[in-house]
């Protein structure tokens, strides 16, 4: 490690590039402490630290890297240009026009970069301005306002723009990231914001602990902690690789046999986007409740109780929502048609598989397979979190349940792996030995 260490420093363009993100990602932690213009700081405190811990609300503000408790111009963090874009990719489906876009080059990729940032703005500015609405209802027990008592339309606009400029501003840095710096800038961003916060998570949860007086919650904390690490890295990296033969070439006047390649099928093609698509749906129902008021329907307060996080009926339904949209999502990434037809054109086939349609069922069965065993998998790391609240909501905080969770490990640990990755194959191209030493590099598994 030291020597890998010391062969980055070597090397100018490797270095500058890690010094770079270092820097972009500083700036973006600078500007998450950084409040909306003309709101009571001290207020805002006072009111989250006398209102009850909400799952909702901490889920969202892991991805924001704590600005959106403090309402800062980075309160909305990145996750509008991440929904944009999953939004511009199922539209893909219902639109023929921007699926033949992505396929296009340079050009179309463009053009849908452009449609993506203007989802992003139109997100922002719609979510921006319905967290304003929720800064000037709030009141602190002592009839303290957040939002100044003349705080008028004026104060909307002003604090709309800064959101939106914000997260106009973080897709901006996770851009120049992924041109200039190591790494996928956007996914650094999230996860960034996600490691930030450990250390404080990890203080509470130990102060806790030793206040109930159980450290043997800490060490099951800990067990879990490094078995879902386990499980996500598992998971990150788990492949099916289909082999593939092609038939023999003419050159010249002597025929060659081609080299023998594969298909890889990830177990996990989806990524964390299902958990973000089931968690998303799974807040809506209790946002409006609590948006048209609950306080004197017993039915509405019920029904927002079971779909709070940790009870039962929202584990099942949360559990069901990740496997649909791990089949949904992963439908839309792989198309076994697109690649039959592809390996039939090149001269390739799957050995004792026919080209053509028994190519595509061949790929459509292993596909089921591997998203069935892969959403299952991933269903289980997600509701880790809600079962530690469940079994020790004294002792484990909201926020360090969360880290537990499927969504943050994912992030952290296919982000880590993603750019050791870049940082490895940048020292091997030079000639020096990488992170894991020239014998020993990543594979994938399965």
């Amino acid at each position: 490690m030291s020597s890998a260490i010391a062969n980055i420093l070597r090397i100018p363009d490797l270095r500058n590039r890690i010094f770079f993100t270092i820097f972009i990602l500083v700036v973006y932690r600078i500007g998450a402490h950084i409040p909306i213009p003309g709101i009571n700081v001290e207020a805002l405190k006072d009111y989250f630290s006398e209102a009850q811990s909400s799952g909702i609300l901490d889920f969202f503000d892991l991805f924001a890297g704590g600005a959106l408790k403090r309402f800062t111009i980075f309160a909305l963090g990145i996750m509008p240009y991440i929904s944009a874009s999953i939004i511009i990719d199922l539209m893909k489906v219902v639109f023929p026009y921007l699926d033949e876009l992505g396929k296009e080059g340079p050009e179309g990729q463009k053009k849908l970069s452009q449609y993506t940032k203007y989802g992003t703005v139109l997100l922002c500015t719609i979510q921006g301005f319905g967290l304003t609405v929720w800064m000037k209802s709030m009141r602190t027990s002592t009839g303290a306002t957040v939002v100044p008592a003349d705080g008028g339309m004026s104060f909307v606009i002003v604090a709309v723009l800064a959101i939106v400029t914000g997260t106009i501003v973080l897709m901006w840095f996770g851009e120049m990231v992924t041109e200039r710096g190591i790494g996928n800038g956007i996914s650094l961003i999230i996860m960034a914001g996600i490691v930030v916060r450990m250390p404080q998570a990890f203080t509470e949860t130990v102060k806790k602990i030793r206040d109930t007086n159980e450290p043997i919650v800490g060490i099951i904390l800990i067990g879990i902690f490094f078995l879902v690490v386990a499980s996500s890295i598992l998971l990150t990296l788990g492949t099916r690789r289909v082999p593939v033969q092609y038939g023999k070439k003419t050159v010249g006047t002597s025929q060659t046999q081609r080299t023998s390649q594969f298909i890889p099928i990830k177990v996990n093609a989806a990524g964390v986007i299902p958990i973000i698509f089931a968690s998303a749906i799974i807040v809506f129902p209790s946002q409006m409740i609590r948006m048209i008021g609950s306080s004197s329907n017993v039915l509405l307060n019920k029904f927002q109780y079971w779909l709070s996080p940790g009870q039962i009926p929202y584990i099942v339904v949360y559990t069901a929502l990740v496997i649909f949209f791990c089949f949904f999502y992963t439908a839309l990434r792989f198309n076994p048609n697109e690649i039959s037809d592809n390996l039939k054109k090149y001269g390739g086939f799957i050995p004792g598989i026919r080209p053509g349609q028994n190519t595509t069922e061949y790929l459509s069965g292993v596909l089921n397979k591997l998203t069935l065993w892969g959403s299952i998998f991933l269903a289980l790391i997600s509701i880790v979190p809600d079962f530690i609240v469940r079994i020790w909501p004294e002792q484990v905080p909201m926020q360090m349940a969360y880290l537990f969770g499927g969504t943050s490990l994912l992030i952290i640990v296919g982000v880590a792996l993603d750019t050791l990755k870049q940082i490895e194959s940048q020292l091997l191209m030079r000639h020096y030995d990488g992170f894991l030493g020239t014998k020993k590099k990543l594979q994938s598994r399965f």
